[in-house]
C-alpha cells in the first residue's frame, strides 16, 4: 500500500467523520421562530439555545466543519485523479453490450 492510498483513505476517514458532524451540528442549531419548526409545535425550542455564547460558538462550528468539508472533497477529487481512479460510468463504457438471445419482437 502506497503513500497515495494512505493518504487517500486518511482524507476518507476525515471527510466522513466531518459530514457525520456538520449533519449533527446543523440538526443542533436554533431555528428562527418561524417555518417548519412553528408549524409542529417547535417554537419553543429556541429558549434552549437562547445564549449569545452558545450560539456563536454552534455558527462558528459550522463554519469551521463546512470548510474542512469543502477542503476534504477538494483533496479527494484532486488524489482520486492523480491515482487514475475510473469512476462507474467510465468502467461501464468498457463493458460489450449484446443483444437479448432468444427473443423476436412481434406485432
Amino acid at each position: 500500500m502506497g503513500i497515495v492510498n494512505i493518504v487517500f483513505f486518511a482524507f476518507k476517514f476525515v471527510h466522513y467523520v466531518v459530514c457525520i458532524g456538520l449533519i449533527a451540528v446543523v440538526l443542533l442549531q436554533a431555528g428562527k421562530s418561524g417555518g417548519m419548526a412553528g408549524i409542529f409545535g417547535g417554537g419553543g425550542s429556541d429558549q434552549i439555545f437562547s445564549a449569545p455564547s452558545g450560539v456563536a460558538f454552534i455558527k462558528k462550528l459550522t463554519i469551521v466543519m463546512a470548510c474542512i468539508f469543502l477542503f476534504t472533497s477538494l483533496m479527494l477529487t484532486r488524489i482520486s485523479t492523480n491515482m487514475s481512479m475510473m469512476s462507474i460510468v467510465n468502467q461501464l463504457a468498457n463493458v460489450p453490450i449484446s443483444a437479448p438471445v432468444g427473443r423476436t419482437v412481434s406485432k
